[in-house]
């Protein structure tokens, strides 16, 4: 990723990731499975942009999950330990549900995987989503509170739903051993720009909901657009962003 200065106390100038086709056909990554003969693992390129993020700190309630598509809450998690699945699923996916039904009202949650990440993702993705969904997907995203220093090397940076043209979203099917799944990545428009924000020095206390999918349609946001970028004003040793990220289904009847 491309050098950055910081333009202002906290807007930060970066490099984002776009979508890139290196070939005629259908975008495809083959994950945890041989691609068919003479194929690559997949034909989705990486189209680098200037970017510039803001820093949400201090404003944190002017952003809500229907509104611009994501969401910052202060929740300390009383569980701990992250390294073991069975404990997470045991102990922190309830807590996980009691905060996701508080934020927005569900009636009920279904939680169907987690991923504990310790490195940035190098493409601005949107998650991945089911054929039709008849309910809210929506991604708890929370440092991992083994690491109380506040996020310095490459924190999360979130893609307001306002600003997203859908035109630009390029589906990419996803090919798995046992099945397909589906993903978004988005094409680079000049003309219709991504306004990006992060939350400066994010703590172990500090939450971040990510709507995956809402199948509501009118004026509500969709989804949202993510990426980890970097920093210039993060010192080079600083340690990599270690996250906990748990993904769901939100009903809003029983």
């Amino acid at each position: 990723m491309a050098a950055t200065a910081v333009l202002t106390p906290r807007d930060v100038a970066t490099t984002h990731n776009y979508y890139k086709a290196l070939d005629n056909d259908p975008p495809r990554r083959y994950v945890r499975v041989e691609p068919p003969e003479g194929k690559p693992d997949t034909n989705v390129g990486l189209d680098p942009r200037p970017a510039l993020v803001h820093d949400v700190r201090g404003r944190e309630a002017d952003f809500s999950l229907d509104k611009n598509g994501f969401q910052y809450l202060r929740w300390p998690s009383v569980e701990k330990d992250f390294a073991d699945d069975e404990v997470i699923k045991d102990k922190y996916y309830p807590e996980v549900e009691q905060i996701l039904k508080e934020a927005t009202g569900a009636k009920r949650v279904y939680i169907f995987d987690h991923t504990v990440r310790l490195r940035r993702a190098r493409q601005v993705p949107l998650p991945r989503r089911g054929r039709a969904p008849p309910a809210v997907a929506r991604t708890h995203h929370q440092r991992l509170a083994a690491d109380p220093n506040p996020v310095a090397h490459a924190p999360l940076a979130l893609g307001d739903w306002r600003t997203l043209d859908p035109a630009d979203l390029v589906s990419i099917d996803l090919v798995y051993p046992d099945r397909h799944g589906t993903t978004y990545s988005v094409n680079y428009n000049g003309d219709s720009e991504i306004r990006w924000y992060f939350l400066g020095g994010q703590t172990p206390d500090e939450v971040t909901l990510i709507k995956c999918f809402d199948s509501e349609t009118g004026e509500t946001a969709r989804l949202t657009p993510h990426t980890a970028f970097r920093d210039a004003g993060s010192p080079r040793d600083a340690p990599h962003r270690q996250s906990i990220e748990v993904r769901a289904l939100v009903f809003d009847a029983e």
